[in-house]
């Protein structure tokens, strides 16, 4: 297997017999110093060892030649299934035993020693193909940005899609015009009991109720002077039972969906954490698209729930759920614990053997799956329509009113979710109401949000974009490469240097960057994993024509004009200091930066950096202690990035002055120790100064 300590857990449940080895991952790799595909001998690839790998492989080979049998057990996914292959490749096995399994337990690796099987070619030959277009992609379109843009720059068959995606949204917000509309709520009393309640004005059409659109100021004041002069009379009342179900539970992308919205943790982190109890045998399998459930775990999550919750959270069957992907794995399972009796509750052993995010996601991973087999929630719901009757116009208005109450938690007593309760007074049509207040509001539109982790993952599954084990790395590697980075809301922004390089692809390798294209390519991917398509005419369809056009590109693209395209796109009003000449923008892989427009006579440059407008509080100590202290040297503090581009904020004369934050300061300083006021990643502000007091205090003053 690929893992040591995965190796390590399955060899508790063997006997003398067995020795477990782990590969450490990837044993053969295309290299790379070089290409590693022959484009004339039908895309044949070049394999070798990578040199961290030769060690492992040493020792597998002379272990192999000492064993009777040889029995491979890596993951069970297309990467897996190549694993199993390259291992089978170097050790010469004949009639290699490949085993599966969903879940690190004793019956599971009892019931694969019992049923194995021959590699699957097709998997591996999906994951082939895919590497090769990957590594075609890569190395044929990087080198050609690095001559139309800057140097170090990369491209990728999936990961461009994913920029674009970005970009285009970020286009969207720019060009967002907002409207004005506005709301009328009217604050209504019962006249038997002087119960109050609210019901906002909305419109009738035909018999679907919708808000009302008021676009003006004057349009909604001439309306609160109707209501002001109207009678209010219930016209109806509608109440109802209804019910709410659970949702199914994890596959992958839901999961790094979820556990970035309830936990705020990446898709990356998400996927290390769930590796780990998989690997200890707490959870199944989670690189999966597939909703199935095995019997077994259905009957022990029916024990679990009957014996701690009672038969009413007991839906009397059990719930199987069926994916909409055409692609998904369904011989897989869905993402669940391996035994719901190993609740996160009581369980000190997961406690004691976990770091707290890790206890976290099992946590999320067993409430997901125990709710997905509990009874469904019961609200009573209340909907009130109301008529507003002018006294002299007989002008007519409608209003409505909209409550419900929780009846039975059911499956929400383990897994919350927002279900807010509003109690409406006991009212039957034709009882009078008084009005009280009315309570005019203006709003505008908004643009849409740019994606976090949890939206873009869900784009990209929606546009059948990747796979379940590659939205981590496809989300590491745009902003590893600076083509994305992250605002202070964590949400996904182009950089300026991902906007060039995606402009630059959408003009002149559409086909890179299309996104049904890419999905269309995912699809041969899955037909090629099944056995209904060969590998080799895929990339000889895909390679025919970007050959061609990449070619052609190379003469018409001129890298001159598209960086003084891009110079004059940017205001700047600097000189240079030492030749007084004026300065243009440039950009290279690392962000944009100043440089002198008499270049290479004059090889002045200097970083662009965004300031915050405050000063650096540790040169102002310096300067109040030194008179002599000229302003030049008193920094300011401006937003940097660290070598994997992470946010944080230093002072500008940086390394002169070391001051740094990792939250970003709001410019306000602290009452009691006058440190910088910072908001953190989670919207709430506090002192900078760990040791302050006022951290412990939730209701901490400021002042500017």
């Amino acid at each position: 297997m690929e893992s040591p300590t995965k190796a390590k857990t399955i060899s508790r449940f063997l006997g003398s017999g067995f020795r477990v080895e782990a590969s450490m991952g990837h044993i053969r790799d295309l290299p790379q110093e070089k290409f590693g595909i022959d484009l004339k001998n039908d895309f044949k690839p070049d394999y070798v060892i990578p040199d961290k790998a030769q060690k492992i492989a040493k020792l597998l080979k002379k272990l192999s030649k000492e064993s009777k049998k040889v029995i491979l057990a890596t993951d069970e996914d297309r990467e897996g299934e190549s694993i199993s292959w390259h291992l089978a490749q170097i050790l010469n096995l004949k009639d290699p035993k490949r085993i599966v399994f969903h879940e690190i337990t004793k019956s599971a690796i009892d019931q694969a020693l019992k049923n194995p099987r021959s590699i699957d070619m097709n998997l591996v030959n999906a994951q082939q193909a895919r590497r090769i277009l990957d590594r075609i992609v890569g190395y044929k379109l990087s080198p050609f940005l690095w001559k139309k843009i800057a140097q170090g720059l990369s491209a990728g068959r999936v990961q461009s899609v994913a920029v674009r995606l970005v970009a285009e949204l970020e286009e969207e917000i720019k060009n967002f015009k907002p409207e004005e509309y506005w709301g009328i709520i009217a604050k209504l009393q019962k006249m038997t009991d002087n119960a109050v309640f609210e019901a906002a004005l909305t419109k009738k059409d035909g018999k679907a109720i919708t808000k009302l659109g008021i676009k003006t100021k004057d349009e909604a004041e001439k309306i609160v002077k109707d209501l002001q002069e109207s009678d209010y009379k219930v016209v109806s009342v509608e109440k109802k039972e209804t019910k709410k179900n659970p949702l199914p539970p994890f596959t992958t992308s839901t999961m790094q969906q979820e556990a970035w919205q309830k936990l705020h943790f990446s898709a990356k982190y998400t996927m290390s954490l769930a590796q780990q109890l998989y690997e200890k045998g707490l959870s199944t399998y989670h690189r999966t698209d597939s909703l199935n459930l095995s019997e077994l775990s259905l009957e022990a999550a029916k024990k679990y729930i009957l014996k701690n919750f009672g038969k009413d959270y007991w839906p009397n069957f059990s719930r199987h759920y069926k994916t909409k992907s055409k692609s998904a794995q369904e011989a897989h399972e869905a993402i669940r614990p391996t035994d719901p009796f190993v609740d996160p509750f009581s369980a000190n052993s997961i406690k004691d053997g976990f770091t707290e995010p890790a206890v976290k996601l099992y946590d999320l991973i067993w409430r997901r799956f125990l709710a997905s087999q509990m009874s469904e929630a019961i609200l009573d719901s209340t909907v009130i329509d109301i008529a507003a009757e002018h006294k002299l116009q007989k002008t007519k208005y409608t209003l409505r009113a909209a409550g419900q109450m929780l009846k039975f938690d059911g499956f929400l007593k383990v897994y919350p979710s927002k279900t807010e309760e509003i109690e409406l007074p006991l009212l039957a049509k034709d009882d009078s109401l008084k009005l009280l207040e009315l309570l005019p509001s203006q709003h505008f539109t908004q643009p849409p949000s740019r994606y976090s982790e949890a939206t873009l993952i869900k784009t990209l599954e929606k546009f059948g974009i990747g796979r379940p084990s590659t939205y981590a790395p496809i989300l590491e590697t745009i902003q590893l490469r600076n083509y994305v980075g992250k605002d202070e809301k964590k949400l996904f922004y182009p950089t300026d240097i991902g906007g060039l390089v995606n402009n630059l692809l959408v003009k002149h390798f559409p086909e890179i960057v299309d996104i049904d294209f890419t999905a269309k390519m995912e699809e041969s991917l899955d037909q090629i994993s099944q056995g209904k398509k060969t590998w080799l005419p895929v990339i000889k369809d895909f390679y025919g024509p970007f050959k061609e056009r990449l070619k052609i590109k190379e003469k018409e693209v001129s890298k001159k004009e598209l960086m003084e395209s891009f110079s004059r796109s940017q205001e700047i009003k600097e000189v240079c200091p030492l030749c007084q000449s004026p300065l243009v923008m440039k950009i290279s892989r690392f962000g944009k930066f100043l440089a002198c427009s008499r270049f290479p006579e004059c090889k002045y440059k200097k970083n662009s950096v965004v300031s915050l407008g405050i000063a650096c509080p540790k040169c102002q100590k310096a300067a109040s202690k030194e008179a002599s202290l000229a302003p030049s040297e008193r920094g300011e503090l401006v937003v940097r990035f660290t070598r994997k581009r992470k946010i944080f904020y230093g002072c500008s004369r940086w390394p002169d002055c070391d001051f740094a934050l990792w939250d970003k300061p709001t410019g306000q300083t602290c009452q009691i120790c006058s440190s910088l006021i910072v908001k953190t990643r989670w919207r709430k502000e506090k002192c900078s100064n760990p040791a302050c007091q006022s951290n412990a205090k939730p209701d901490a003053k400021t002042n500017s």
